[in-house]
Order: C-alpha cells, then structure tokens, then sequence
C-alpha cells in the first residue's frame, strides 16, 4: 500500500513510517486503512529501514521529504516517547480542527532507532502513544486506529464508547 492514496473526499491524511507491515499487523493496518478511506484521502508511505549510526538520520530525511509532497496547507506530527499524550477525545479535537480548516496531516513513525531530531524539530506537534515503548509497526496500527476512532468521534459514531 506504500504510496498510494485512498479515499475520495475529507482530510488529507499521510502515514509515514519507516518498516514494512507484515502479518498481523499488516492485516490490522490494511483494516484500518479501508475505513479511514472512506472519510480521508489517506496514503500510507512505508520508507526503507535504514542501519548503521546514522540509520535515524537518514530515515528522518525520507520521512522530512514524503511529508514535504503533502498538497500544502499541511502539519507534521511526530510520533515519540517523549511527546504529549492525549485522551482519544482530545485527539479528535486536534484532528477536528485542522479538518475544519481544511488542513492536510503527515504523521511521522520513526524506525527501531527512533526519529530524528530533525523531525521532532520540525513537527507542529510531538505525540505520545503513552509512555511504553511500543515497535514502530504496532504504533503504526494504533495510529490508525486512534485516528480512525477521532472521525468516528467527531461524526458521533457508535464506534467510540
């Protein structure tokens, strides 16, 4: 799915992350990926897993270049540790008020050795999942998730209870 957009109307919706998805949380991310869809024009980016000392370095390029191809207006959001975490309705909140004002979203998955401070650095916003430290490909899917739970939220839908 790297690189292809999906969905016909809304937000404009960007995944990037370092890593391939596989298995089981390849299927949950295709999952979650089919319902955003339908209210985001979503593409997931998956870029090259890079090694050696410099591996976050060169991923945040990557990842600094796919949110660069984002249709203007748009904000990067940095998945870390060390960012702020937030109830899913206040996530919905955020994501409701950039869709209101018709902003695009990149939201940034950093790799086994992390993101880049380039990234963080230049992200509008730091998000924390929580303070466990979870494999970039789980919270890819729990980003998904989350974000698809924010328009579930802000349609009123039965999903969020």
């Amino acid at each position: 799915m790297s690189g292809r957009a999906q969905g016909r109307a809304g937000m404009r919706l960007k995944v990037i992350s370092v890593g391939r998805d596989k298995d089981w949380t390849g299927q949950g991310v295709a999952d979650y990926a089919g319902r955003l869809s339908h209210v985001a024009a979503l593409e997931l980016v998956e870029l090259p897993a890079e090694r050696g000392p410099h591996a976050a370095s060169i991923e945040g390029e990557g990842i600094l270049a796919a949110h660069g191809k984002l249709k203007a207006p748009s904000e990067l959001w940095a998945l870390d540790l060390g960012g702020r975490e937030l109830s899913s309705v206040e996530l919905a909140q955020k994501v409701g008020r950039l869709k209101d004002a018709s902003i695009g979203l990149s939201l940034a998955i950093g790799g086994d050795e992390g993101l880049s401070p380039a990234v963080r650095e230049q992200a509008r916003f730091v998000w924390s999942l929580g303070r466990l430290t979870l494999p970039h490909r789980l919270a890819r899917l729990v980003v998904l998730e989350q974000v698809y739970r924010s328009f579930e939220i802000l349609r009123g839908g039965p999903y969020h209870k």
